[in-house]
């Protein structure tokens, strides 16, 4: 193992974790790329839009029924002709003619409402409303328009490209989006103990972090270069973090002040500036956020995020650092907060804020058992992270709440 570079200088106080958040969250707004490109409704998905959707048509259409039935032309009873199905274009309907409809068909021109099938009594060729009074006009109807109108902008920039989303921009007209370029990152997963599979053995324990990390990234607009094992070596740790291609690196483990904890030094011999060092949270105040240099001249500033090695320290890393930067990356706010009322007193640090596993339950967040900062089982059963000031919440505060991240 090469020798590490001389310590470097660590900071007499840490970071409060709003502050933490705020400042991964600056750091994303300055690295961001204008970069965007135009992929395939399919490929857009889980981009960010780069520019509003807007309309391209009337949503719907065209007027259209809204229930199986009868088009109608005034006031009943109503001579019946013909059948509209929907992919039709109908003719024109005369004062006091009926036709049959079905949902989503065009409406004829001249038609004044649709009187629905259960409401509708067809006989010799004259339909009558029954028991039912005449519908009124545009009664089950959908009128051209109602849910918006060319032009119209209906989600900003910085929207997610969720499935919901992906329907919209179809319903529209749309087959391509112009959405951001997804932000680049590498994974370093950092220890010698590290198993890539099998059964932990004396001495030696599984990688949880990678399995777990990937997805999550990948799930918030990331573009993964690469997921790599580094040996507890100084030198090798160095020049993975100077020769990085990706925009991000993210590495778990060396974040505190153990024999094998490189990551400070590796950093400052690899030009890093440290943003943040340490967070005032429990579990994961040993993280870290630092800019890093360009790989080659001109290029753009770069970013590392330190998470801790324990994997529930390593969870509370991502959301206070790793996701505030992509979030701001790609141009999109959050991850939000929001608050519940609590029904029980949550546990708290004395002086640091507490990231606790809780489910939701009727009565308010619930704090669930394995929350220590090596553990996941308690995650993997969550909810939500509660966002427990120091000393605690009592019965009845307001509990702010972060999503387990999916």
């Amino acid at each position: 193992m090469s020798a590490p570079a001389p310590a470097v200088g660590r900071p007499v106080s840490t970071t409060s974790w709003p502050r933490a958040r705020e400042l991964a969250r600056l750091a994303g707004e300055r690295q961001r790329a204008a970069a965007t490109e135009r992929p395939g409704l399919a490929a857009a998905l889980g981009g960010t839009l780069a520019e509003p959707l807007t309309a391209l048509t009337d949503l719907p259409a065209f007027d259209t029924s809204a229930m199986d039935g009868w088009a109608v032309a005034g006031p009943g009873p109503w001579r019946l002709a013909g059948r509209v199905l929907a992919g039709r274009t109908p003719p024109p309907l005369l004062d006091g003619w009926a036709t049959e409809i079905a949902t989503g068909a065009q409406l004829p021109p001249g038609a004044t409402a649709v009187l629905r099938r259960e409401h509708g009594e067809p006989e010799r060729g004259v339909l009558r409303p029954g028991a039912a009074a005449d519908p009124v006009p545009g009664q089950d109807v959908r009128p051209r328009g109602q849910e918006c109108r060319r032009g119209e902008e209906l989600l900003p920039t910085g929207t997610e490209v969720t499935p919901a989303v992906l329907g919209l921009a179809a319903a529209c007209g749309y087959d391509r989006l112009t959405v951001r370029r997804a932000p680049t990152v590498e994974l370093l997963v950092l220890g010698d103990e590290l198993l890539a599979a099998g059964l932990p053995t004396p001495g030696l324990v599984r990688d949880a972090l990678g399995p777990m990390l990937e997805p999550w990234l990948r799930a918030r607009g990331a573009e993964l270069l690469a997921r790599r094992a580094v040996r507890d070596d100084f030198a090798l740790l160095r020049d993975a973090i100077r020769h990085s291609p990706a925009e991000v690196v993210v590495s778990t483990g060396a974040t505190a002040a153990g024999p094998v904890d490189f990551l400070h030094g590796a950093l400052a011999e690899a030009g890093g500036r440290l943003l943040v060092d340490g967070v005032r949270v429990r579990p994961g105040h040993p993280m870290l956020l630092a800019e890093l240099p360009p790989v080659r001249s001109g290029g753009p500033v770069r970013h590392l995020v330190g998470l801790p090695g324990n994997p529930l320290a390593a969870v509370a890393g991502a959301v206070t650092l790793a996701l505030p930067l992509l979030a701001a990356l790609l141009g999109r706010t959050g991850p939000h907060t929001r608050s519940v009322r609590g029904g029980e007193p949550l546990p708290g640090h004395p002086a640091d804020t507490r990231l606790l596993p809780v489910r939701l339950t009727g009565a308010g967040p619930r704090p669930l058992a394995f929350d220590g900062p090596a553990m996941l089982r308690g995650l993997a059963l969550a909810d939500a992270l509660a966002v427990v000031p120091p000393g605690g919440t009592a019965a009845g505060d307001l509990v702010e709440l972060l999503d387990v991240p999916r």
